[in-house]
């Protein structure tokens, strides 16, 4: 089984964590050979030009294209389909989720500040709402994280993962996305470290997807957002794999599901998949 993602969607805002956000999108689409939707959502008209990121550029970096090399050229030879754009007159939340519905997406990539306390509650996060109303797997690239694919480069660096486990909501689809995702853009197996912070470990069904049993479940305890940051730290994990189920209380709206506040102070990205 493979995991098929035809088509990505990374909005933009043109700043320089965007551009690291956009690095990951292109290489992902590139080793899926899928299409790339560059979005930029404008609520007002500024009348300037738009600086999206110049595709060719990063791929004449990245040793897999030349200057001369035409668009349709470089199309046929890698695979990928590029188009940008622009929503002027919405709201930045509003404007991307309406863009999601009307394409079909498997996979968004979204940057994001990051915010706690009482300016996360006033102002909210444009990526987690997104991610939240969405219903489509996500990939956050956060402020400060070390991401896994060098932008000058274009190498990836993903040898470990970290998938937190609990009973509600099951982790098999993120074990399986975490596996299907490294292999696609690597050709290999990750190494998995499972994590559940509580007092026991729950049952993981196992997988046809991975060869042999799944690692044991590692056991902590604490503030479940704040250990699974300390494990991906501790175990110097490639990127986080997470399935999130949105919020499941009143106080979640005001402070963020387990999954946002994970993402929030994260050293790395975080896939966050839907369970349904």
């Amino acid at each position: 089984m493979d995991l098929a993602i035809r088509s990505i969607v990374h909005p933009t805002d043109f700043s320089d964590l965007s551009s690291l956000a956009f690095g990951h999108a292109l290489r992902i689409a590139l080793a899926a050979r899928s299409k790339l939707h560059l979005l930029h959502v404008e609520p007002h008209d500024t009348g300037g030009a738009l600086a999206f990121p110049h595709v060719r550029r990063w791929l004449v970096q990245w040793g897999l294209a030349q200057e001369a090399d035409a668009p349709s050229e470089v199309a046929h030879k890698l695979g990928i389909e590029v188009d940008t754009t622009v929503v002027k007159w919405q709201e930045p939340t509003q404007g991307i989720l309406s863009f999601l519905h009307d394409i079909a997406c498997d996979l968004v990539v979204l940057a994001t500040h990051g915010r706690d306390g009482l300016d996360h509650w006033l102002r909210g996060s444009v990526s987690e709402i997104v991610a939240r109303h969405s219903a489509i797997p996500t990939l956050f690239i956060a402020a400060g994280a070390r991401g896994f694919v060098n932008p000058l480069s274009g190498q990836l660096r993903m040898r470990r993962a970290l998938v937190p486990v609990d009973l509600s909501p099951a982790p098999d689809k993120a074990i399986e996305t975490v596996v299907l995702l490294s292999r696609l853009l690597t050709g290999a197996d990750i190494t998995l470290h499972l994590l559940h912070v509580g007092r026991s470990v729950p049952r993981i069904r196992s997988s046809s997807m991975i060869a042999g049993p799944l690692p044991a479940v590692i056991l902590r305890h604490g503030n479940v957002a704040q250990s699974i940051v300390d494990a991906a730290i501790e175990f110097e994990v490639d990127f986080i794999g997470m399935t999130t189920a949105g919020h499941r209380n009143p106080l979640d709206a005001l402070r963020g599901s387990t999954t946002e506040r994970v993402i929030r102070h994260a050293p790395c990205p975080v896939l966050a998949i839907p369970a349904v």
